[in-house]
C-alpha cells in the first residue's frame, strides 16, 4: 500500500482525495486544509483524517469544534507520497517542507514547471519521468491538449498545432473571479501559456495557442486545428481517438451540444459532483482537409487532471508500468464514456467514486 497525504483539500484536491482514497494500493492517510471552513467539515465527514496545514492555526480548529489529527509536518512523517493541491504559487513555498522530510511530491499546473523532476501526463509523458523524486501534472487544458497531440503525433505525425481555448472565468466556488460580463483575450500575446506547457510533455510538437476568458464556470472549450504529415480520412482521426481510454467521442444522435448538458449527462450517470474525467470530443466535428484536421474539445478544469495525478503518484512510489497504472486508475473510478448510445442503446453507467 502507497500511503498517501493531500496537502489543500480544495477544488482539485478533494477530488484528488476521493480517487486515492478509491485505489485499492493506496492508503489515504489524510488532508489538509488552511482553516476551519467548510471544506474541512466536510473532509471530516467523508471520514478523512484532518490535518492543520500551517502549525499555528491547530487552535482555530480546536475552537471550531473540528478535531485535527496534526499539522503538516505530522503528516509528511507517516506518508510515502504528498500530492500538493494548493494553490498556485504555494506549491513553491511548500517545497522545502516536503524535501526537508524526504517524501516524494506531486504538484499540480498552476506551479512553474521546474519545481519538479519532471512534468507529467499519463498517455504522453516518456521515460523522463522514470525514477524521478517529484511530478508535476500539467494542467487541465494542457493535459486534455496532450492526450489528444500524442496519438496524433504516433500514428499520424504532427506537423504543426494550432488551438484557440475558451476558458472559463472561474470554478463554480470561485465567486471572487471574472469576467463578469465580458469576453477578454487571456492574454492578449500569442502563444498563453498552454503551448508551452504541453511542450514540456511533448517537447516536438510545434504548437501555438492563443486563450480568452468567458463569463462561464462550466468548462473550457478548444478550437484545434492540426496540421499533419499524412492525409488520413476523419473516419481513421475518429477510429484512433476512440481507442484512447480517456478520450470521449460525443455522438451527434446523442443531443449533447455544450458544457451545461455534458455536465448534465454526467451528473445523470451518478458521477460525483458531475465530474468529467474524460476529454469530450464532438464526433461530427472531427474533419480533415487535406492535411488539416479540425475538431472541438471540452475539457472540464475541475476533474481531467484527477486520474493523472493517481498515476503520477504510482509513478513516484511504485514499478507498476503507465499503462497498467492507467487501466487500474480507470477501472476503479470508471474512467470511460464510450458506451453512451452505443451497440443498439445500452448506456452502461460508471462507477462513482464514492459509491
Amino acid at each position: 500500500m502507497t500511503r498517501v497525504g493531500v496537502n489543500g483539500y480544495g477544488t482539485i484536491g478533494k477530488r484528488v482525495a476521493d480517487a486515492i482514497a478509491a485505489q485499492p494500493d493506496m492508503e489515504l492517510v489524510g488532508v489538509t486544509k488552511t482553516s476551519p471552513n467548510y471544506g474541512a467539515e466536510a473532509a471530516i465527514r467523508r471520514g478523512y483524517d484532518l490535518y492543520a496545514a500551517i502549525d499555528d492555526r491547530v487552535g482555530e480548529f480546536e475552537t471550531a469544534g473540528l478535531t485535527v489529527s496534526g499539522t503538516l509536518s505530522d503528516l509528511l512523517d507517516d506518508i510515502d507520497v504528498i500530492v500538493d493541491c494548493a494553490p498556485s504559487g504555494i506549491g513553491e513555498q511548500n517545497r522545502p517542507v516536503y524535501e526537508a522530510h524526504d517524501v516524494p511530491a506531486v504538484y499540480q499546473g498552476g506551479e512553474d514547471a521546474d519545481i519538479a523532476d519532471a512534468s507529467f501526463n499519463a498517455r504522453a509523458s516518456g521515460d523522463e519521468v522514470v525514477g524521478a523524486d517529484s511530478l508535476r501534472v500539467v494542467s487541465c487544458n494542457s493535459t486534455g491538449l496532450s492526450r489528444i497531440l500524442a496519438p496524433l503525433d504516433e500514428e499520424f505525425g504532427v506537423d504543426k498545432a494550432r488551438v484557440t481555448l475558451v476558458r472559463r472565468g472561474g470554478d463554480p466556488s470561485e465567486t471572487d473571479r471574472g469576467p463578469i460580463n465580458d469576453v477578454i483575450p487571456d492574454p492578449a500575446t500569442v502563444p498563453s501559456h498552454h503551448g508551452p506547457d504541453v511542450n514540456e510533455i511533448l517537447p516536438d510538437i510545434d504548437i501555438d495557442t492563443a486563450a480568452l476568458k468567458a463569463p462561464v464556470t462550466g468548462m473550457h472549450t478548444h478550437s484545434v486545428n492540426v496540421t499533419l504529415e499524412s492525409e488520413p480520412p476523419a473516419a481513421a482521426v475518429r477510429d484512433l481517438l476512440a481507442e484512447q481510454s480517456r478520450v470521449f467521442q460525443i455522438p451527434e444522435r446523442a443531443g449533447i451540444d455544450g458544457a451545461g448538458t455534458l455536465k448534465d449527462y454526467a451528473s445523470d450517470l451518478g458521477r460525483p459532483r458531475g465530474d468529467l474525467w474524460e476529454n469530450c470530443v464532438w464526433e461530427e466535428s472531427v474533419s480533415v482537409e487535406g492535411r488539416d484536421l479540425y475538431l472541438f474539445q471540452n475539457v472540464h478544469q475541475e476533474a481531467d487532471v484527477v486520474p493523472e495525478n493517481v498515476d503520477a503518484v504510482r509513478t513516484l512510489a511504485t514499478d507498476v508500468s503507465r499503462a497498467e497504472s492507467v487501466a487500474r486508475t480507470n477501472e476503479t473510478l470508471g474512467v470511460g464514456l464510450d458506451s453512451l448510445l452505443s451497440d443498439g442503446g445500452a448506456v452502461q453507467a460508471p462507477m462513482a467514486a464514492d459509491d
